[in-house]
């Protein structure tokens, strides 16, 4: 599960670093365009605009998108989908086959069944790659992130994580559509977690 992620300038360098490498991967000579997406420091929460990486056309850009799709009830958001049967509900189906998005991120945080809080990232202090999917268009349009099975490093906070990519996945992940249901199966690599009450539990 995912409800509350970090977004800061650290991004910045990362984002456009990333964005160079996939257009070499692509034989892309053109510069790509950051745009005008915003990574001051803060906390993203579902119904909030956040910076997404997706195609148009074949260009990839940087681009503020609200969190969250309509639910089936009056003021329901959907803001995580699961990787294991989004590919079955017809809600999802076609925007995970055609509106595959990546979601970047300082970090992410996830409270325990005592509700502590627990931050997690990269060990190697790089971007955070979340998989997702967006709908609708215009103003309607909304984006949700793709959650899986906790691996070890997430397991004793949370039996749900977001479906993180490494950078040699990204350009599958938005471009290839033969790679989309391999990439939904995997298992993301171990992250960093802290937590201020273990610490604090030492004295």
């Amino acid at each position: 599960m995912c409800g509350v992620y970090h977004v800061s300038h650290e991004l910045d360098a990362g984002i456009e670093s990333l964005m160079k490498m996939v257009y070499r991967e692509r034989g892309m000579e053109r510069v790509p365009s950051r745009g005008t997406a915003t990574t001051r420091e803060r906390d993203v929460r579902p119904t909030q605009e956040a910076p997404i990486l997706d195609l148009r056309g074949d260009e990839l850009t940087l681009r503020d998108v609200r969190w969250g799709l309509p639910g089936f009830q009056k003021g329901q958001v959907i803001f995580n989908a699961r990787c294991e049967t989004a590919m079955e509900k017809g809600m999802f189906r076609e925007a995970v086959l055609r509106n595959r998005i990546v979601i970047p991120a300082v970090s992410f945080y996830e409270w325990n069944k005592l509700r502590e809080k627990n931050v997690f990232r990269r060990p190697d202090g790089k971007i955070l790659y979340m998989a997702g999917f967006c709908k609708g268009a215009g103003e309607e349009e909304r984006f949700t992130i793709l959650t899986t099975a906790a691996n070890d490093s997430m397991r004793l906070v949370h039996d749900r994580m977001p479906l993180i990519l490494e950078e040699s996945e990204i350009e599958p992940w938005l471009w290839r559509a033969d790679w989309t249901e391999s990439l939904l199966k995997k298992t993301p690599k171990p992250l960093l977690r802290e937590a201020e009450y273990e610490q604090l539990s030492l004295f």
